[in-house]
């Protein structure tokens, strides 16, 4: 995390004490687990819905979206602030959607989509994160189901944020629901920046000639929150963390699904700053402040975001 600090400039926020405080956003992924982090002492998790498997008790069977949780809204305890979120105050909700396999189906994010709908006001939602997709763009068009729900939640007033997918670099690998017209779609700038590895993100343009992705933002061996296993009888509240290894508290992971909360993190500090801005205005000022890497838009969208210029731009 302290290298995504680096490239996107996050210093700028700490120092306007930005922290995503009050902000709420919606995470539908594979679940959340028990970290110190996020779901211990100073817990962000505002609410948790199972569509999966329909228990009522916090859990990832995958770690995927625990991951995710922690690039947005992990307060970085465990670490002593070395794999601290973009957004450590932000409090969110954790709508399960995947299984353990990191596997669903459309009708599952529908429903988790049907949940938000009625509930965002409650938590005070204004972000919905969806590093999930299919990679049947060329299926799935725009006016598919999969894609009509997550324009529902835009048409909400929601900035709606999804992750290109990791099926580049061929032109229209964008999956759904990336391919929709109205939502922020984020590719990985890793590969664009240091001009070597595997450019695994989705390429635009979509198979209805649509510009994506929006945006880039680093996307690989990014460290974050994995679930830790825990004793019931452990005090989970002592410290009893304190004596587990790094690797048993975070791990790495790559795709567009990592570059996606970093972009609703800085959206988080960016609506602290400035609530009153609607989603429409938010992907103006992402587009409008983006550093261009030299790429076409099929490659970088509008370029990869910088914070301190988002922060600042009138």
């Amino acid at each position: 995390m302290q290298r995504v600090a680096s490239l996107i400039h996050l210093d700028t926020a700490r120092k306007l004490h930005l922290t995503g405080k009050n902000i709420g956003i919606a995470i539908l992924d594979t679940g959340i687990g028990v970290h110190p982090d996020l779901t211990l002492q100073n817990s962000r998790l505002a609410a948790f819905v199972d569509i999966v498997n329909h228990r009522h008790d916090f859990y990832d069977d995958n770690g995927h979206g625990t991951h995710i949780a922690g690039i947005i809204s992990g307060n970085g305890t465990a670490s002593h602030g070395r794999y601290r979120g973009i957004a450590p105050e932000s409090h969110f909700v954790m709508i399960k959607v995947l299984n353990q396999k990191g596997e669903g189906n459309i009708e599952d994010v529908l429903s988790g989509i049907r949940w938000l709908i009625t509930h965002y006001k409650e938590y005070n939602i204004r972000i919905v994160n969806i590093s999930v997709g299919s990679s049947r763009g060329k299926y799935i068009g725009e006016n598919s189901p999969l894609v009509r729900g997550v324009e529902a939640l835009w048409e909400k007033g929601l900035v709606v944020l999804t992750a290109a997918g990791n099926h580049g670099p061929s032109p229209q690998s964008i999956g759904a629901p990336g391919n929709s017209r109205k939502i922020i779609t984020v590719g990985a700038s890793d590969v664009l920046q240091s001009r070597t590895g595997r450019d695994y993100s989705g390429r635009g343009p979509t198979h209805n000639c649509i510009k994506k992705p929006d945006i880039v933002a680093p996307g690989s061996n990014i460290i974050s929150c994995q679930p830790v296993q825990i004793s019931p009888f452990v005090n989970m509240y002592g410290d009893s963390f304190n004596h587990l290894p790094v690797n048993r508290l975070y791990q790495s992971r790559s795709g567009t699904s990592m570059s996606t909360p970093v972009v609703s993190g800085c959206i988080a500090l960016l609506l602290q700053q400035r609530p009153y801005l609607s989603n429409r205005e938010i992907k103006l000022h992402l587009k409008n402040t983006a550093a261009d890497l030299g790429y076409d838009h099929s490659r970088q969208g509008w370029g990869m975001i910088q914070l301190d210029r988002l922060l600042y731009h009138a």
